[in-house]
C-alpha cells in the first residue's frame, strides 16, 4: 500500500504549519491578553506589558536580581530597571535577607494582590478551556505540558559546546 504525503506527515507527528513553537506562543497570547483584562479590571492599571516577566512562576520574593534575571531571560541590566519601576510602583522592595547585607527582591502586599489576580485568572481560563475540548483532553494537555517542562534539555549553548567538542 503507498502512503499519501499526508499520512506520512501525520504518522511523523508533522502535520505542518504552524508549529510547536508559534503554537505555543499563540496560545501564550490568549493566555497573557486574558490576564491582562482581568488585572486591568482588577484596577492594577499602571502595569505595563514588561512588567508581567517579573511576576512570571515562580513569584520574586527572596530573590537575587541575578537570579530573577536568569529565571525571566533578560539581562541583569533590564532587570534592575523593571525591578526599579516595580519598585517605585510599590509592587516590589528590596531589602537585605535575615543575617546579611546582601538585597533582595521581595514582594509587597500589592504585587501578592496581582499574583493572586493572575491565578485566579489562569484557574479560570483553564475552566474555560477545559469546557471547550472537554476535562479529559484538557487535563492530558497540561500532563504533557508538565513532563515537557521536567524533561532535561539542551539549551543553545550546551548545544554550541557540544558542537565544538565534536568538531
Amino acid at each position: 500500500m503507498v502512503k499519501t504525503r499526508a499520512q506520512k506527515k501525520a504518522k511523523s507527528g508533522d502535520s505542518g504549519p504552524p508549529y510547536v513553537g508559534a503554537l505555543l506562543r499563540i496560545g501564550y497570547q490568549r493566555v497573557r491578553a486574558h490576564i491582562d483584562e482581568d488585572i486591568r479590571a482588577a484596577g492594577f492599571n499602571d502595569l505595563q506589558e514588561a512588567h508581567f516577566a517579573v511576576f512570571s512562576w515562580p513569584p520574586p520574593d527572596g530573590v537575587r536580581l541575578s537570579q530573577l534575571a536568569r529565571q525571566i531571560g533578560m539581562s541583569r541590566q533590564a532587570t534592575h530597571y523593571l525591578v526599579g519601576q516595580l519598585e517605585e510602583l510599590g509592587y516590589l522592595e528590596r531589602r537585605a535577607a535575615p543575617g546579611t547585607e546582601r538585597r533582595l527582591i521581595y514582594m509587597t502586599e500589592r504585587s501578592r494582590k496581582v499574583q493572586k489576580t493572575i491565578w485566579a485568572s489562569l484557574r479560570t481560563l483553564q475552566a474555560q478551556w477545559a469546557n471547550e475540548i472537554g476535562h479529559d483532553r484538557f487535563n492530558a494537555f497540561m500532563e504533557v505540558l508538565r513532563e515537557l517542562q521536567q524533561a532535561p534539555t539542551s539549551g543553545p549553548r550546551e548545544v554550541r559546546d557540544a558542537k565544538r567538542e565534536t568538531a
